[in-house]
Parts: C-alpha cells; sequence; structure tokens
C-alpha cells in the first residue's frame, strides 16, 4: 500500500517522508510513554506467541471449512483454550506460580545455621517518619517516601523534599532543592536544621514530563533495555565524594518462558539546577549514569547499601515455597509452602530494612542492611514463623535463610503480634492505636541468641488515614520464643536487654536452667571486699590466736583481695577489647 502510494508522484513521496520523520520522531521522543507496552509483550510473551497461533490456525481453519458443524466446533475449541488459559493463568494464578518458579531456580540461596544479631535497631517505624516530614513542609512541598539507606557509616531515613504534585505548575518549573537525612536510631527525629540538606536536583520523583525521575530513565534506555527494564524506587544517598545523588533502582526482566524479575542494577543521577543543556540531554537521550549489578562493587557507596527493589525481593522470598519441590505449593501437599503475611493494619509490610551482624556466623554474608522477611505457613490460622529470610538489600546475588521449622524453635511469627501487644495492654484504645512494623531484634541475652519483634504503637485518626508519628513511641518487644511482651523505654535504647532479662530472667532459668546473668558486678566486687575486710579484723583483733597464725592468715586474705581486684580490672579490659572489635568491624 505504501510502496503503490509512493509510486504515484513526488508529491505522495514527500508525504511518505514527512509521515515518517514524524513517526520516527514520535517513536524516539515518547518512548517514556509507550515503554510499559513494550514491557508488557516482554512479560507475557509466551503467552501472547501460544494465543497467537492458537487463534491464526483457528481462524484459518474456521475460514477454509465450509460446514457449519465445523465451524461452530473451530468457535467452541477456541472460547475453551482461551477460557482454561484464563482460568488456569490467572484465576489460579498458575502463571505467577512458573514465574515464581523461576526465580527460585535463579537464585543463588544460602542457608545459615545461627541467626545473625540485629545492630542499629530504628525505633520509629517508616510510616511514622513519612508523617512527621510531612509536618514540616508548605503547602507547595511533598515529601517522597523515605527509605533507610547509610549514609557515612549511619543507617539514616532520606526522602527529598520535592514540589507538591497538586500544584501542576510547580512540578514543571520548580526543581527539588532540599533532602530530608534523618537518623534512624534516634527516638526525636528532627527535620530541621542540619537534617534538612540543601541539594538540587532537576530530575525529582514528582517533577513533570522530562523531568521526571521515571520518564527521565526510560529515556536513558537503550533499545535493548527498553524491553528488557523498568525503574523501581528511588534513593537519596551520598555517593564517594560526599556529593548528593539520586539512585534508582532497575527490574531486568529474564527468561522466555514465563520472564521473572531481577535486581538489573541502577542509575544514578547527580544532583544539578535545570538549565537549557539540561533539557537537550533530557528530551534527547534521558539522564543518569547506568551502573550494572557486576559494577557496583566499584562504588564503595553502593555496597552493603540499600539499593534492592521491594518488588525484587518479595518475590525471591516467597519462592522459598518450592524448597520441597516444585509440587510441593500446590494445594494437596503444602508440606513446606510457606507466603509472605500481609498485616491489615501496617501501612508498611514486609519486607522490613534491618541492619544484620553476620561478623560471628560461619558465612560470607557481609554485615549491614538486608531485606528481611518472616515467612509463615500458607493457613490463614498458622502463625508460626517457619523461615527468616535476609535478601542483601544492596542486590548482591544471594539469598540467605534460616530454617527455623527443621529445627523445631516453634518460635511465633509475625502475624501473631498484634494481638500479643492489645492482649497485654488492654487499657488502650486500640481502635485509634495499631501496633505495627514488627521488625526482628536478635540479641545474645542470658547466654545464647534471643529472637524477640520490636513493634511501634502508632495512632490513626481515623479509617484510611495516614499514621501519626511521635517522637517518643511506645514500643514492645516480644520474645518470639515464650511469646511474653516486654514495654521498652523508646529514650534509652541502651537498657532494653537489660529490661527484658528484669522480666524473663526468672521463666528463662527455670525452663533453660541457666545461671543468673546481669549482676551487678561493681556491688558484686564490693560485698566480697566488705566480707574480706571484716575477716581481717575480725583475725587482727583476735588476741588467742599466735602471731605467726595471724600474719599468715592476713596474708591469705590480701592476696584474695589482690586478686579479685585483678580479676575486675581484667574483665573490663576484656569487656573494652570486645567493644573495639566490634566497632572495627563496622
Amino acid at each position: 500500500m505504501i510502496k503503490n502510494y509512493w509510486n504515484q508522484g513526488g508529491k505522495q513521496k514527500t508525504i511518505v517522508i514527512i509521515l515518517g520523520l514524524i513517526v520516527f520522531g514520535l517513536l524516539f521522543f515518547l518512548r517514556d510513554d509507550y515503554q510499559p507496552l513494550l514491557l508488557f509483550f516482554r512479560k507475557y510473551i509466551f503467552v501472547i506467541l501460544i494465543s497467537a497461533i492458537v487463534l491464526f490456525f483457528g481462524l484459518r481453519k474456521f475460514r477454509n471449512s465450509a460446514s457449519t458443524g465445523t465451524r461452530l466446533g473451530v468457535l467452541g475449541l477456541l472460547l475453551a483454550f482461551f477460557g482454561l488459559l484464563y482460568a488456569a493463568g490467572w484465576h489460579f494464578q498458575l502463571y505467577d506460580y512458573m514465574r515464581t518458579y523461576n526465580v527460585f531456580n535463579d537464585l543463588n540461596k544460602i542457608e545459615v545455621d545461627e541467626l545473625p544479631l540485629t545492630q542499629n535497631e530504628r525505633i520509629q517505624p517508616l510510616r511514622n517518619i513519612f508523617s512527621m516530614a510531612n509536618e514540616s513542609v508548605g503547602e507547595t512541598k511533598d515529601v517522597s517516601l523515605p527509605h533507610l539507606v547509610r549514609i557515612d557509616d549511619q543507617n539514616k531515613w532520606t526522602m527529598a523534599i520535592q514540589p507538591t504534585e497538586k500544584y501542576v505548575w510547580q512540578g514543571i518549573s520548580d526543581n527539588t532543592e532540599e533532602v530530608f537525612s534523618v537518623s534512624s536510631t534516634t527516638p526525636f527525629p528532627r527535620f530541621s536544621n542540619e537534617n534538612r540538606i540543601s541539594a538540587t536536583f532537576s530530575i525529582g520523583e514528582s517533577l513533570k514530563f522530562s523531568r521526571n525521575t521515571y520518564n527521565a530513565v526510560v529515556q536513558r534506555f537503550n533499545p535493548w533495555m527498553l524491553f528488557n527494564y523498568e525503574p523501581s524506587d528511588t534513593f537519596y544517598m551520598k555517593n564517594d565524594s560526599g556529593q548528593w545523588v539520586e539512585v534508582v533502582s532497575l527490574i531486568k526482566w529474564k527468561g522466555f518462558f514465563f520472564p521473572y524479575p531481577t535486581f538489573g542494577g541502577v542509575m544514578v543521577i547527580d544532583n544539578g539546577a535545570h538549565d537549557f543543556n539540561d533539557y537537550i540531554e533530557r528530551v534527547t537521550i534521558g539522564k543518569g549514569t547506568f551502573i550494572a549489578p557486576d559494577q557496583m562493587k566499584n562504588h564503595p557507596y553502593l555496597t552493603r547499601q540499600n539499593t534492592l527493589s521491594e518488588k525484587v525481593s518479595r518475590l525471591q522470598a516467597e519462592s522459598l515455597k518450592f524448597l520441597g519441590g516444585f509440587s510441593d505449593p500446590l494445594p494437596w501437599n503444602m508440606e513446606t509452602a510457606v507466603k509472605i503475611p500481609n498485616l491489615p493494619d501496617d501501612q508498611n509490610q514486609q519486607p522490613f530494612v534491618t541492619d544484620f551482624d553476620f561478623s560471628d556466623s560461619k558465612s560470607d554474608a557481609y554485615s549491614g542492611l538486608y531485606h528481611w522477611f518472616g515467612l509463615e505457613p500458607v493457613g490463614e490460622e498458622r502463625t508460626s514463623l517457619t523461615f527468616s529470610v535476609f535478601v542483601p538489600a544492596d542486590g548482591t546475588n544471594r539469598l540467605y535463610y534460616y530454617d527455623h521449622a527443621s529445627k523445631k524453635q516453634g518460635y511465633a511469627g509475625v502475624s501473631a503480634m498484634p494481638l500479643k501487644v492489645i492482649e497485654s495492654r488492654k487499657e488502650y484504645d486500640w481502635s485509634v492505636n495499631k501496633p505495627v512494623e514488627f521488625r526482628p531484634y536478635i540479641k545474645n541475652i542470658a547466654g545464647r541468641k534471643r529472637m524477640f519483634f520490636l513493634g511501634t504503637i502508632s495512632s490513626i485518626k481515623e479509617e484510611g488515614s495516614q499514621f501519626d508519628g511521635s517522637a517518643t513511641p511506645d514500643l514492645a518487644l516480644i520474645d518470639s520464643e515464650y511469646r511474653d511482651v516486654v514495654w521498652i523505654d523508646a529514650k534509652h535504647p541502651s537498657q532494653w536487654e537489660k529490661s527484658v532479662y528484669d522480666q524473663l530472667n526468672e521463666a528463662w532459668r527455670s525452663s533453660e536452667g541457666i545461671e543468673e546473668f546481669y549482676f551487678d558486678e561493681d556491688k558484686a566486687t564490693e560485698a566480697i571486699v566488705k566480707d574480706l575486710n571484716d575477716q581481717y579484723m575480725a583475725i587482727d583483733s583476735t588476741t588467742t590466736l599466735p602471731n605467726a597464725t595471724k600474719t599468715e592468715s592476713l596474708e591469705v586474705l590480701q592476696r584474695k583481695y589482690d586478686s579479685i581486684l585483678k580479676e575486675k580490672e581484667a574483665s573490663k579490659i576484656e569487656s573494652l577489647k570486645r567493644k573495639i572489635d566490634s566497632l572495627e568491624g563496622l
């Protein structure tokens, strides 16, 4: 058709060339708009090809058949095929089943024999931080969703203070000019002064057109990446030179039969103001520097960092349901099938980004940020903790898991925690107060590692509203093994372990036959020295003993006294050495 029109004359040739240039320009400049369609074909390419082949031959048979019965039979078979395809693939979710199985086969799964310790515990849940940040900005500003990242060897919540999406003009004309960087370990997060960093970004999540983060990153993709990559979560952090950058996590789709998502590296966008050169670059080739997963080790600020999309880590954790085999998650098996529990009142579902210390475990896992999942059996009434899953937050091609079920530990899972907290404080109005975000708290207490869940009580005004963050939230630690709830002081994290021991030590000692821990060494030493002094005075004042015997007894007491002082000093030195070693390991 186009060839015949082309051969009609010079005018027609001109029109074809102009229209061709327009189409090419639209395809080039608007590739960020139609890229979701390309991704759709990429994700479902196998199903689309099978459907197209069946439809082609079915319609061909229909057209070539003269018999009405044959035609009706062909139409019936086509309807049956596509009905079965819909029922199996979407209604019974067999397509997702196969995709998750591909993720399982692709994973580098490593079972750890010992739980890691948690460190640098974050006190506030994500939604509390988000609500408090929004309380600190004006009408024309929005706050991006907070993410926990490593900034200068400290874990901080970072989020952009960006033009609001309510007023379109701000998104067209303004830049993102500030970033919140708030400590995650303090009960008093401050959103002013030194925690409000000046950093100008001409690319932002709330900005419009080519200045939108999604659009700018997609425009940067080459043709191959347009079919295989998609932008995901956006993080704000410092690079190796101390400059604030915008890091966009990328998802890469792999495989032909039932494609599945994996970590595809990051796109790094430098800070800088909007100008004409910036505009030309954005609308033509986009913005950002692509760093592939195997190149991230060359950038220290991206190692042990939080750059992994939660969409990817959730699918990776869920794929552990195939540990018992391909058919185990099917309804007639399910011996080891597990799920990621979702709590209806919690506005931030798993994973919970947590800082773990793997230094004393027999694995090659680094100490730093991980996406943690607590997997439970698939049944609604089953709430036991089956697996603890640790997905490296920097996208490292590994997944570490600890099998609680095979060790018969009988720990309670995340979904059992809210009711335990509610039951422990019946005086609360639980219609407006919600126990949320139960992240792991694992410590060496009373002779062994013990696993707790750290939960926060957040207030909410009405159904569907955001949580209202408090600077001094009520915190609860729940012993996953003993199921007891320990209410702790958010202002004094250093006393949490002692508070847990004070409440549970008698139960532990009775059940486990352990010795007493956490006694006051100074008071114990003073009591022993006092007893020695009393013996010393008693012997010295005795007149019935010979002088030689007195002298010998006093020397024995003096040696005991000196020995106690030396042991006390050595204990303090050893404790100091352990603290120094732990700091060097960070």
